[in-house]
């Protein structure tokens, strides 16, 4: 998953949304100085990664890619799946997306000085692009991708894949109602799990 359902599924408490957003940015255990709170979020984003790699439906929506994007299907599927999230995104919450995304963008902003420097470098551009709210626009998707193509010097040919989400919509968008859905119990589960240990 991308950084709205791992925002998502932090089930709005604040420490755990930011430890939960950084944690692609942080190796092993380099977070033991971190609010407790902010730990537990980063724990989460892993539980959440784990669990999404290894299921039958998130495979075969890798499946679909490999041929054309290789290792890189799967970061193509977590964006998409973000994509199914925004633009979905009043079946599952009663904030509408363009208040819940500033609300995370101010957070991010007050919390700056504790978040890690890969992360600090990024904010300024996802929040001037406006990332979360245009997730659920084929447009930002596919400016996403093509950003990502450029980082990796046009090998994973990511500014393709606007092509197939057009083309395999349908399929993409009822792999990700089903998994989503198994997703929120077991993150809501694993959370209180994280919470009591």
């Amino acid at each position: 998953m991308n950084f709205l359902a791992h925002l998502y599924l932090s089930e709005s408490n604040t420490n755990i949304m930011i430890g939960n957003f950084v944690a692609d940015s942080i190796r092993g255990n380099q977070f033991t100085h971190l609010h407790p709170e902010i730990q537990q979020g980063i724990r989460l984003h892993r539980e959440i990664d784990t669990f999404t790699d290894a299921h039958d439906i998130v495979r075969r929506s890798k499946r679909r890619l490999h041929k054309r994007y290789g290792l890189y299907a799967g970061v193509v599927i977590d964006i998409f799946y973000d994509h199914y999230l925004a633009k979905n995104w009043n079946n599952y919450s009663a904030i509408p997306l363009d208040l819940y995304v500033d609300q995370v963008y101010k957070l991010l902003q007050n919390n700056f000085d504790i978040l890690p420097e890969k992360t600090q470098y990024m904010l300024p551009f996802m929040i001037e692009h406006n990332w979360l709210y245009n997730y659920q626009f084929k447009e930002g998707i596919a400016r996403v991708m093509n950003g990502m193509n450029r980082r990796t010097k046009n090998r994973a040919q990511m500014n393709l894949a606007i092509e197939d989400l057009v083309v395999l919509d349908k399929e993409f968008q009822e792999d990700f109602v089903a998994f989503f859905q198994e997703l929120c119990i077991f993150s809501h589960q694993k959370l209180k799990d994280i919470q009591s240990a």
